[in-house]
Parts: structure tokens; C-alpha cells; sequence
């Protein structure tokens, strides 16, 4: 296998680090939102550990692991989705914080699919093949398991 060109190996590590980047945003802002800046109850809430699921993938990003990316992609939705609710709902200084989030949503995405689609790219058709085959056959072993 031929050493990947470093336009290639310059633009995975620019999408990995714009992907742990937004994410660490993510849990710093969720943090800092329920804990300190906006929380439901003086002293801070509950509702801070709604960036346990943000935390568990920082790992597998941090390794470059194709799959984490690819289920990121799909995790972030559900922080979007809360940016945007409040978004709509918050006066002032708390709409800008949802805004933000949105925004860190928007940017993890990107990094993550761009990631994903440049290191497919870079290993050629034959890995993106067996990666299909992979995932079709997982399919289908997931419908023969359904009664």
C-alpha cells in the first residue's frame, strides 16, 4: 500500500480535530449551561449529565476510529435538536448559547462525515467495497434475526 499524499493525511487530521474540538464545545457548554450559567435549580441540575453520551465517544475520535465517527454523526442530531428547541424559546443571552450549540452540532457533523467520506476516499474502492459488504451483511443478519 502506497504512503497516503499529505493533502489527503493534512485534510483527515484538520477533520478530526475540528470533530474533537466541536465536541469537547459540546460537553464544555452542557456543562457550563446546567451547571452554572442557566440551571433549572439554583446550584446547579440534574440535567448535566445529559453530556454523558457526548463524553463516550471522545475516545474513539482521539483514536480515529471510523465507526465512532460514523455513529457521532447521528448522536449529534439529538444536541441540535435541543439547540434549536431553545433556541426558539429562550430570551437573550440564552438563545446566543443555543445558537452556539446549534453551531458546535453543525460543525461536529461536518468534521465527522467529511472524515468519514476522505478516509473511504483515500483507501481506495476496494475498502469502500468491503466496507458495503460489511454493512449489508449486518443488515441481513439483523433481519434474520427478527421473528
Amino acid at each position: 500500500m502506497s504512503p497516503m499524499p499529505a493533502d489527503l493525511n493534512r485534510a483527515i487530521q484538520t477533520t478530526r480535530w475540528l470533530a474533537v474540538g466541536s465536541l469537547l464545545g459540546l460537553i464544555v457548554l452542557g456543562l457550563a449551561w446546567e451547571l452554572w450559567i442557566a440551571p433549572l435549580r439554583p446550584g446547579g441540575s440534574w440535567w448535566a449529565i445529559k453530556v454523558l453520551p457526548l463524553v463516550l465517544p471522545l475516545a474513539g475520535l482521539l483514536k480515529n476510529r471510523m465507526y465512532t465517527y460514523r455513529w457521532v454523526s447521528l448522536l449529534v442530531w439529538l444536541y441540535f435538536t435541543e439547540g434549536v428547541v431553545r433556541a426558539a424559546g429562550e430570551p437573550g443571552v440564552y438563545r446566543a448559547m443555543a445558537l452556539i450549540e446549534v453551531a458546535l452540532c453543525i460543525a461536529l457533523f461536518v468534521a465527522c462525515a467529511l472524515h468519514v467520506r476522505i478516509r473511504l476516499r483515500a483507501a481506495g474502492p476496494q475498502a469502500v467495497a468491503a466496507d458495503v459488504a460489511a454493512a449489508n451483511a449486518a443488515a441481513q443478519d439483523a433481519v434474520a434475526r427478527q421473528p
